[in-house]
């Protein structure tokens, strides 16, 4: 790993039972939506990030207190963070939040917050 390895983390809430097509739908308004806010927040950051091949890794949380907390976390260490709320026009009621995207972001700063999580 170099000092400037980037990825993007999403973080998937696993209490709320989506099926797999679910899940990949909202992991995917995630990383749009992350990748998005990265390329404002740190340009230099988002073009590494992308020209890298735009590297994901999807863990599981077990809570929407689980997801807050790794969000005020990521926060606090200046990675953006991008919540996913949904429209409840399937599987889940209107403005659960599903799940969250950390980065693009530098891996190191990643690691300290979700490497003890579990691959999706």
């Amino acid at each position: 790993m170099t000092d400037w390895e980037v990825k993007q983390v999403i973080v998937v809430r696993t209490d709320i039972k989506m099926e797999k097509g679910k899940i990949a739908v909202q992991v995917a308004h995630a990383a749009v939506l992350g990748s998005e806010k990265a390329m404002k927040m740190y340009p230099k950051l988002y073009k590494i990030w992308k020209n890298g091949g735009m590297a994901k890794i999807a863990v599981r949380i077990s809570s929407l207190d689980e997801l807050r907390q790794i969000e005020m976390e990521a926060k606090k260490c200046d990675i953006p963070v991008s919540v996913v709320q949904d429209m409840g026009l399937t599987q889940v009621d209107p403005g659960t939040v599903t799940c969250a995207a950390l980065g693009p972001a530098l891996s190191s700063k990643l690691d300290k917050i979700t490497s003890d999580l579990r691959l999706l």
